[in-house]
């Protein structure tokens, strides 16, 4: 696994001046690959873990000079081109993490995330703003795009999904990209989508929820919930009910989205049954609403509705607090959206990893600790 991810490495142009390269950029990639995994959070981390580790790096690593200082590991990163790096990162993830061939359906949530601090108001620089695809099944990130200065996430999407295999893959994004030319974008890829229809798309929000209005709440539905259950959890209780409709006149009234089937609401009804909090016994009720082009069954698509937000748990809240990401004071753009792609590869090789049990900290602390064992992680 860690040789296909050197390969991939391959791809990416030595940015340095030719005769004053004293260290491989292979070398100081690799180096980082070990070291984010190990806990590194700083350029000046990365360089002490390569002091400490160098006789066990010479076994795969040339290190001509030995190991970098931390001001070349910040330099390199600062100078090796942004885009190229995340195509490095595509290859590699299509090369290694293959899609399930057992004809089990894929889902590719799509997110985006600021870095917070990575702001540098001196120069007018706003907090870098990165969107992943994430295969929800398998927990492993497939692809990172920086979002450009004075754009924003839609602008990105497609970029990001170009070099992704999406045949037969479900889509599944918030309604930020609730966009009928990115939907048929989609489409024409050989993927389904499923969005969440808001008030940002007025007319077909409003059509959507009087059609639910009159055939499902606040009265006794006219189909059955295709999921119900109630969940206990912090003192709240919660019922989520999910509807699905494939009415033809609503799917008509919708046929600008390209080749949509199905109409998706999702209810949660919360109680607060803590005794000692505030609001004890307030209940409140949320619907939201979903479009998709798929033809599953209504239970697949509620799961799925769910299961987009492992993006949010399984991705972005380790990259913050596991990888702390959001309290990095990296300003440099280039450097900030290189070590992003060098958490998420940390991330893939920890989740791939099956010869331990244990939390992702736990495992990247016993990976620093023991060589053996991040052997093991690396594949190598």
């Amino acid at each position: 696994m860690f040789q296909e991810l050197l390969t991939s490495f391959d791809g990416i142009e030595e940015p340095r001046q030719v005769g004053k390269v004293d260290h491989l950029l292979i070398d100081v990639l690799a180096i980082t690959v070990c070291a984010v995994l190990a806990h590194a959070e700083t350029f000046e981390d990365i360089a002490l873990y390569g002091k400490h580790k160098e006789k066990w790096l010479r076994r795969f690593l040339e290190l001509p000079n030995g190991i970098p200082s931390h001001d070349t590991f910040r330099r390199v990163f600062m100078l090796v081109e942004a885009e190229r790096f995340e195509a490095s990162f595509l290859a590699w993830t299509r090369a290694v993490f293959k899609p399930p061939e057992n004809g089990s359906p894929r889902q590719i949530a799509v997110d985006g995330k600021v870095m917070r601090r990575s702001f540098d108001r001196r120069k007018g620089n706003s907090p870098l703003h990165v969107v992943s695809a994430f295969a929800t099944q398998s927990g492993l990130t497939l692809a990172q795009r920086v979002v450009a200065e004075k754009s924003g996430e839609v602008e990105a999407l497609l970029p990001l999904l170009e070099g992704l295999d999406l045949t037969g893959a479900l889509i599944s994004l918030d309604a930020l990209y609730a966009q009928k030319t990115l939907m048929t974008k989609i489409r024409e890829q050989g993927a389904d989508y499923l969005i969440a229809l808001k008030k940002n798309n007025k007319k077909d929000h409003a059509r959507v929820v009087e059609h639910f209005a009159d055939t499902t709440f606040g009265k006794t539905p006219e189909s059955p919930a295709v999921f119900d259950a109630f969940e206990e959890r912090h003192g709240r209780l919660t019922r989520r009910r999910a509807f699905v409709s494939s009415d033809p006149e609503l799917i008509a009234a919708l046929q600008e989205w390209r080749n949509v089937r199905q109409v998706i609401a999702v209810e949660n009804i919360t109680s607060n049954t803590n005794a000692h909090g505030g609001g004890r016994g307030e209940t409140k009720s949320d619907i939201r609403y979903f479009l998709t082009s798929s033809s599953a069954d209504g239970l697949t698509l509620a799961a799925a509705v769910r299961n987009h937000w492992a993006i949010e748990n399984s991705l972005h809240w380790v990259l913050d607090v596991g990888f702390r990401e959001d309290e990095s004071r990296l300003r440099d753009r280039n450097a900030a959206a290189n070590l992003a792609v060098i958490r998420k590869i940390a991330i893939n090789l920890v989740k791939a990893d099956k010869s331990q049990k244990g939390s992702i900290k736990g495992r990247r602390k016993a990976a620093g600790w023991d060589n053996d064992y991040m052997q093991k992680i690396i594949g190598f």
